[in-house]
């Protein structure tokens, strides 16, 4: 049996399509609560910042990642995936993880890739396969405040930066290709000199 073989029934057909109720908390106010800030995700960004069309300076990269993260944590179910890692932290620095004891926490043993998991997922989540790859970048070389976080919030943290930075870098060249077409079609952009 195939999985297009199973009937479905939808059970949410008359759920809301929109968020209900005041939202009380904030994802960027709950990673400035953990000693996480925004500029601190700025400067991890910028260590590994490379020039690209669209940002060929560190101060138009980070207007760019700011713009992208805003958009990224715009999105209840990313703030979720980095909350639960923000959960799964503390749990572990308190030693209640299931199955793992606060030692084996601590040390972050290879064979605990729970971490990555999340970390890729969220990256993933955020832009796909450039965020894998911006991750691994981000995870390998751990700049900047990630260098200073425990064992989930390295990956959380990582992931997110990786999938924000992917997206700037994307978005901007796309940008910078738009207006490259723009200038080169635009009739008043065209000489009068006639080769000859």
């Amino acid at each position: 049996m195939k999985l297009s073989d199973i009937e479905s029934k939808d059970l949410k057909k008359n759920q809301s399509k929109e968020l209900e109720g005041e939202i009380t908390r904030d994802i960027i106010e709950i990673l400035e609560e953990e000693g996480i800030t925004v500029q601190m995700l700025v400067d991890a960004a910028l260590e590994l910042y490379a020039p690209h069309p669209g940002i060929e300076t560190k101060e138009l990269a980070e207007e760019k990642f700011l713009r992208e993260l805003d958009i990224a944590v715009s999105d209840p179910n990313l703030c979720l995936l980095i909350y639960s890692g923000i959960l799964l932290e503390k749990e572990g620095r308190e030693g209640r993880l299931p199955n793992i004891s606060r030692s084996s926490y601590e040390k972050d043993l290879t064979f605990i890739i729970a971490d990555e998991v999340l970390g890729m997922s969220i990256s993933k989540y955020i832009s796909g396969d450039k965020g894998m790859f911006e991750f691994v970048r981000f995870d390998k070389q751990k700049p900047g405040i990630l260098a200073e976080l425990g064992p989930f919030m390295d990956d959380i943290i990582g992931g997110l930066i990786g999938g924000v930075s992917a997206n700037m870098y994307t978005r901007a060249m796309a940008e910078a290709a738009e207006k490259a077409k723009k200038k080169k079609t635009d009739p008043e952009n065209k000489s009068d000199v006639i080769a000859g």
